[in-house]
């Protein structure tokens, strides 16, 4: 019996860990009907390697759920001091424990044709996310980790996808994202 419960509570945890995404709501000021809002991981140089997901933009809002999946191999790099080109951060740099990364950045696209995807042709436009005067970070880690750097900067990232709220002025101040918060993309017509 006991063997039972002990059992029963471990898998009640294991669920409990991995059955939430992440969740980020949105407005978007200046665009059209045809809009996508889509998060792409990037290399540590800002080249799209793989799509994470993606929603139209409906009545100038989006709703964006980001899968409680890793991203593929090929999509994480190594996090080391070098590699730390995140929003805020000014070396020096340092990096609690050895980890995999995967950093998203923003992008929206005009979906022509309507299929619900991206195509060759849809141009990719990167943006960033804001709220108030501060920025929206979101990036995959297989293990937990602290990034430090200059400024004050201090980034504690738990296993899986992370979003933070990254305001930068004399100081850099990173706090946890929470689901209820609503971000602002931004579009020049």
């Amino acid at each position: 019996m006991k063997l039972r419960r002990i059992l029963t509570t471990t898998t009640a945890l294991l669920c409990a860990g991995s059955a939430s995404g992440l969740t980020i709501r949105g407005a978007v000021e200046g665009g059209g009907d045809d809009l996508r809002v889509a998060g792409f991981v990037v290399s540590p140089f800002g080249q799209v390697t793989e799509e994470v997901s993606s929603v139209p933009v409906e009545g100038g809002r989006f709703v964006l759920e980001l899968p409680t999946t890793a991203p593929t191999a090929r999509a994480q790099v190594d996090l080391t001091p070098q590699n730390v080109t995140w929003p805020g951060v000014i070396d020096p740099v340092s990096v609690s424990t050895q980890a995999r990364v995967a950093e998203m950045k923003f992008f929206v696209y005009r979906d022509l044709n309507r299929n619900g995807r991206r195509d060759e042709g849809e141009a990719l436009r990167d943006v960033m996310p804001n709220v108030d005067r501060a920025t929206l970070f979101v990036a995959w880690v297989n293990t937990d980790v602290t990034v430090k750097a200059s400024k004050g900067y201090e980034a504690t990232l738990k296993r899986g996808w992370n979003a933070l709220i990254v305001d930068v002025g004399r100081a850099v101040r990173v706090q946890p994202f929470s689901d209820s918060t609503v971000v602002t993309v931004r579009l020049a017509r």
